[in-house]
């Protein structure tokens, strides 16, 4: 937390007296402000907006409304409101539920004293990052307005998020498309970009069909604007994200050199939260131009033993190109419980944590492909929804690990 500035703390308990044995305890950290108390889940939702605290502690059991669904409910309205998730019951689906959710943290009642604030601690520092880079970004917007750079001004960059798999059919499209639009709100713009040149369908999945591609822009890296930019981009009408399509035939795709597809994400970085890239499966120069400038490479694998395999295989190849394996959040996608793949298994034999996954859901993936309206949007509490709202947490986290650990480095240089 920056120097002198408290953590606001809201909690949410239906019995009187916990919340106030919470607050009590609370009340002899300095670097902590219990900003107000709730007790339903409907009153916690309600009240979060008027306290805007960073931290919300939240009982799981409430008569009302429990508390995982107002978890759900505050985090989609103030995304960067983290939630401490309070239970008598410390049984492990609760606690996946939680996450799934948005909770940052799961402790089980009554915590212990230090427990509590660490965890309160860890959640502080996480929503103020979350919104320094919200303000960032709407500092940003006035620079496009009048045709500026928001670099020029100094801001931080962007994170580039591309989303790739070795294997084809593992879904790659469909997780970028939903992962985009979960990471979208009214403090963090999003640009999601179709990768995949000759073939791609990001605008299919969005139901959005603009005259301008990522041809109109490659031409113009090197001095491009704001203008020119929102020109292009086509903006999806059910979320407000922006969209750079693929090149309407396939045989335009050689009109984009690598160079240019990388100047152009580089550029974009400079204007929205997070560019969300989708990929093909071949290692073409404008896809090994999109890793190299990423932040974070959401490699995805299914079950099958082929992708797994090439998964192995990029996994090599990211360590010769010197590309550091905390940059990959490794996913399993259409994870099937009853196949004996899991993704502990994987983990162990590639060396590499899995760190979200998928569940099969063919019927609600197939359904919003077809329809064009992402599943995040139309099932959110169907499993493939809950497990993309994991994976967005996922990136959010290590982007934040990153910066925390950037800060680190910069003060200690000092």
């Amino acid at each position: 937390m920056p120097a002198g500035e408290k953590i606001r703390v809201m909690i949410v308990d239906d019995v009187s007296e916990t919340r106030e044995n919470v607050r009590k305890l609370l009340q002899f950290e300095s670097d902590v402000d219990v900003v107000g108390v709730a007790r339903t889940g409907k009153e916690a939702i309600q009240l979060s907006q008027e306290f805007k605290p960073d931290v919300v502690l939240m009982d799981i059991n409430m008569p009302d409304m429990d508390g995982i669904t107002a978890t759900e409910a505050i985090r989609s309205k103030q995304p960067a409101v983290q939630v401490v998730i309070l239970s008598v019951q410390s049984d492990q689906n609760y606690m996946r539920r939680a996450m799934l959710a948005g909770a940052r943290d799961f402790l089980t009642k009554p915590p212990m004293g230090d427990e509590l604030i660490s965890a309160i601690r860890r959640a502080g520092a996480m929503a103020q990052s979350e919104r320094a880079k919200s303000a960032q970004v709407h500092a940003a917007i006035p620079a496009m307005s009048t045709g500026n750079v928001a670099a020029g001004f100094g801001l931080p960059k962007g994170k580039i998020v591309t989303v790739y798999s070795p294997k084809g059919g593992a879904g790659t499209t469909t997780l970028a498309v939903n992962l985009a639009l979960t990471l979208h709100n009214e403090d963090t713009r999003v640009a999601l970009v179709d990768g995949n040149l000759q073939f791609g369908d990001v605008a299919v999945f969005v139901n959005e069909q603009g005259k301008n591609t990522i041809t109109e822009l490659a031409p113009r890296a090197d001095e491009l604007d704001p203008e020119i930019v929102e020109e292009v981009m086509v903006k999806h009408s059910a979320s407000g994200v922006h969209i750079l399509a693929a090149p309407s035939r396939p045989e335009y795709a050689e009109k984009v050199s690598s160079a240019q597809f990388a100047k152009v994400l580089e550029y974009l970085r400079q204007l929205y939260a997070y560019v969300v890239v989708d990929t093909s499966s071949y290692l073409t120069d404008i896809t090994l131009s999109a890793i190299d400038v990423s932040d974070l490479i959401v490699l995805v694998t299914t079950q099958d033993i082929p992708a797994i395999k090439n998964c192995r295989l990029f996994l090599d190849l990211l360590q010769t190109m010197g590309v550091e394996r905390g940059r990959i959040l490794f996913t399993m996608n259409r994870f099937d419980k009853r196949i004996n793949i899991t993704p502990e298994r994987v983990a162990e034999n590639l060396k590499q944590e899995v760190s979200s996954v998928i569940p099969l859901d063919e019927q609600t993936v197939v359904k919003a492909v077809n329809r064009g309206v992402p599943f995040v949007l139309d099932s959110k509490n169907q499993p493939a929804a809950r497990g993309v709202f994991s994976l967005a947490e996922g990136v959010r986290a290590r982007v934040a690990a990153f910066e925390s650990a950037s800060e680190s480095d910069r003060f200690g240089k000092r």
